[in-house]
């Protein structure tokens, strides 16, 4: 009896393993003891799986923004490799491309002839570029400024002083103070950190898929807030660096041309210069280089070769300037013509071209001494 019931309770077994399983079937577990199910488990109904019952299609459809830690999108930053497809520098075309200039950094056009940025810590090279621009800037408005302005006992000659022009007592200790500040300046700001600062963290941001370091020249001073002039994003304000760059740049070139010219030639840069005196020279110059831009253009330097060629409407406007100097020239003839032919018609009547020479030979003949 034992032995059938055994035999019976494997062959329902083996026929369940091969059952197909119901979804949503709870699977019930057997006492080891009795091979029998718990009277309390088999009485528990089965726990209901918790799915919602039904997602409705739109909101699956949705896309949601999840915040993320540090996390910056590449609309809002800016991204490396502008220049990659160039091989050849835009500043200086007939030379390669140097590698870490690819148009990342504000004021890059790739004039590196030397290779120093690649040879020399980049960031730190900007940094010092920045500050030899900012004060540049600063010298290239005082240095004139002082020629004009200051009194004689304070100048070399009418120059100002300088390590090529010497410098008397007084100026001597101004400059000594001068450097000295500039110094300690350098000594607590070389090593800062501006990551902390708001405007460091602006930088971070921008720079993100660049490096760490930010942006060089940073010290979290823009008390007009002027940075967001161009634009609050990460485009405006390297546009305005790029502008400030430019300026620096052009102000130290301009800085060199007033020593190198004082030096050589003993006179102060404001003698007989037209920037520094009312004249008409100065003024017909801006409205001749107005002119010429309006009808030609320099090619891109980056294009071989660089030529001069016509703006958009340049060739339309020169042709119209043209007809227009014609048209008033051949005004101005015709107008001649007429008042020749006037003047020659009352000559003939009243003799008028010889009527001066009459009336000074009627005058010295009253008076027999002239």
């Amino acid at each position: 009896m034992k032995l059938s019931a055994a035999l019976l309770l494997a062959a329902a077994t083996g026929a369940s393993a091969f059952a197909p399983s119901r979804p949503g079937a709870a699977v019930k577990s057997l006492s080891a003891a009795t091979l029998e199910a718990p009277a309390a488990e088999a009485a528990a109904p089965a726990p209901a799986a918790d799915v919602p019952a039904s997602t409705p299609a739109a909101e699956m459809a949705v896309e949601k923004d999840w915040e993320v830690a540090d996390f910056v999108k590449d609309s809002d930053r800016i991204l490396p490799g502008r220049y990659n497809d160039l091989e050849k520098s835009i500043a200086v075309p007939f030379l390669d491309r140097p590698t870490a200039l690819d148009g990342t950094h504000a004021g890059d056009y790739g004039f590196d002839p030397l290779g120093l940025s690649e040879k020399m810590d980049f960031y730190g090279m900007q940094e010092s570029e920045v500050r030899h621009a900012r004060l540049a800037m600063l010298a290239v408005v005082g240095w004139p400024m002082s020629e004009l302005l200051a009194p004689q006992w304070m100048l070399q000659h009418g120059c100002a002083p300088s390590v090529l022009n010497g410098v008397n007592p007084v100026s001597f200790l101004a400059i000594a103070g001068l450097f000295g500040t500039a110094g300690f300046f350098e000594y607590k700001t070389s090593l800062r950190a501006s990551m902390n600062t708001p405007m460091g963290k602006m930088h971070a941001k921008d720079m993100s898929a660049i490096w760490k370091y930010g942006v060089a020249g940073d010290y979290n001073w823009d008390p007009l807030n002027l940075y967001s002039s161009c634009g609050d994003d990460f485009k405006g304000r390297k546009g305005l660096r790029d502008v400030e760059l430019s300026h620096g740049r052009v102000a130290m070139l301009g800085i060199t041309y007033f020593a190198l010219w004082e030096a050589l030639t003993g006179h102060p840069i404001v003698e007989n210069n037209m920037l520094f005196h009312p004249n008409a020279l100065f003024p017909l110059l801006v409205a001749g280089y107005a002119g010429w831009s309006q009808i030609y253009e320099i090619s891109p330097l980056d294009q071989y070769p660089i030529e001069v060629k016509y703006t958009n409407e340049g060739e339309m406007k020169l042709a119209r300037l043209k007809k227009g100097v014609q048209d008033i020239a051949d005004q101005v003839a015709e107008s001649t013509t007429k008042s020749k032919a006037t003047l020659d018609d009352l000559d003939a009547r009243f003799g008028i071209f010889e009527a001066p020479k009459k009336a000074g030979d009627a005058l010295r003949s009253t008076y027999k001494y002239w």
